[in-house]
């Protein structure tokens, strides 16, 4: 029925009537759902819904072949879904975030969206439950308690080896290349913010190359986590209303597709009751984003000047940085990934929270932590990648600064310590503190070495 005055067409679930949007693919459960549920306007992200679009369409191919579900009714079905996970019907996913625990309204969400569909290409136009119904054939076999967990690693993962680890190993080759590059390059190293002892510029880099390295590391660690879905345990993980060979059946498809190899969880009720293996992924995720704070603080201390500050390398000048300082140039990148960094901490406590929250037999925060998980995951990949391509990879060292402050630091005189004792090197120190000489200068005028011997102590080279 449509009321074309006000734009709307009537629907029905097993409450009653309800009016939608008359361009609308989704139905009552939906449109119930949007109504109680108007808190943040956020919405699942795009790799969430393709994860629903590949389940529904293996779900009804594997029915089909199973004899449970008409092959032409299948065939709509399977139209229907590839839309979704294309990303045709992504406005119809209208639901928001913060909504019932197991994400059950997103699942009718996909369940009505992909029935009309097929329905509107089975009889010409869009029909909710007639011939396929949301529940009876686009959700056979499935419950929204086994499909929203499974969705939520199916996309997490697929994620995780399409954007996320492309973005690190690109920012790992930047990092490895300045490495190379400044190997050559004395500076002062720093500890308690306070000089130390030389370095070399290109050891410092390595030790940020390695931090990418191991983060990918890390996260390739958390892949076996990923792998296992819950599909197949349908309401409390018995597999109650499903037949015993569909999810592998299903979970073999969604594989081949996606390039990624899932399987069946060895057990529905920890899959299902639990998300340890979101918990296990966001907290690898903090875990890089902490290393990716860490470098870009490093970077934006050593860029720190240009005259006044460290200035021991340059950055690329990407905008003015002020509105009121003519001229100033601000190291936007390292802030942003800063800024990003924080988010992904901040992301991961609320999913520590929502992994908690496995009461008996579900997780009731599955929304929530798919929410933060996904966003972590893009959030990461993208700062990572323009932190290579707009920051790193055009860094330059300021060579000359880099051996003035190295001639200038107290710290050299630890290499005289095991030859002329701590106490006596001490006090070197403090005199060149005191007369602002060098230290190799106050060395040189008290004959406290030969001369050949102190050039040898004092080459900044050698204590690297």
């Amino acid at each position: 029925m449509v009321d074309e005055d006000l734009g709307l067409r009537i629907v029905k679930d097993t409450m009653g009537e309800v009016k939608v949007p008359v361009d609308a693919y989704y139905g009552a459960q939906t449109q119930r759902a949007v109504e109680n549920f108007l808190v943040s306007g956020m919405r699942f992200p795009r790799v969430f819904i393709r994860a629903l679009g590949l389940i529904k369409k293996y779900a009804a191919q594997v029915n089909a072949d199973l004899g449970l579900l008409d092959a032409e009714l299948a065939r709509a079905v399977t139209e229907a879904s590839d839309e979704v996970v294309e990303g045709k019907m992504d406005e119809q996913f209208v639901v928001d975030i913060f909504q019932t625990g197991s994400g059950t309204s997103t699942n009718m969400n996909a369940n009505e969206v992909i029935a009309t569909r097929a329905n509107e290409i089975l009889i010409g136009h869009k029909d909710a439950n007639n011939p396929v119904h949301p529940n009876d054939h686009v959700n056979m076999g499935q419950s929204s308690n086994d499909v929203i967990p499974t969705a939520l690693h199916v996309a997490a993962l697929t994620a995780i080896n399409e954007a996320l680890l492309p973005a690190l190993k690109v920012l790992h080759a930047s990092l490895q290349e300045k490495a190379a590059a400044f190997e050559d390059i004395v500076k002062i190293g720093r500890t308690h913010l306070q000089d130390a002892v030389p370095i070399r510029l290109g050891q410092e880099f390595s030790g940020h190359a390695r931090q990418i390295e191991l983060g990918i590391k890390r996260l390739e660690g958390v892949k076996g986590s990923l792998a296992e879905l819950a599909l197949g345990g349908t309401a409390v993980g018995t597999g109650l209303n499903t037949h015993p060979a569909f999810a592998s059946q299903v979970i073999e498809g969604i594989s081949k597709e996606t390039g990624s190899q899932f399987q069946e969880a060895e057990n529905h009720f920890e899959a299902q009751a639990a998300q340890d293996g979101a918990a296990q992924a966001s907290g690898t995720l903090r875990t890089v984003a902490v290393s990716l704070m860490k470098i870009a603080n490093d970077i934006r201390w050593l860029s720190s000047g240009p005259r006044c500050g460290l200035g021991e390398i340059n950055i690329p000048a990407l905008q003015p940085g002020s509105s009121i300082m003519p001229g100033k140039v601000n190291p936007v990148i390292p802030e942003a990934v800063t800024q990003v960094a924080a988010q992904i901490i901040g992301n991961d406590t609320a999913i520590t929270l929502g992994c908690q929250a496995g009461n008996f037999e579900l997780n009731v925060m599955l929304p929530l932590i798919a929410h933060n998980l996904l966003q972590s995951i893009e959030l990461l990949g993208a700062a990572a990648r323009i932190f290579a391509e707009k920051c790193v990879n055009g860094i330059s060292a300021n060579e000359a600064r880099c051996k003035a402050l190295v001639e200038n630091s107290l710290a050299m005189c630890t290499s005289l310590s095991p030859v002329i004792g701590y106490d006596a090197a001490a006090a070197i120190a403090k005199e060149a503190y005191a007369t602002g000489k060098t230290i190799k200068e106050v060395a040189t005028g008290k004959k406290i070495l030969p001369e050949k011997k102190l050039e040898a102590l004092l080459d900044p080279t050698k204590m690297t």
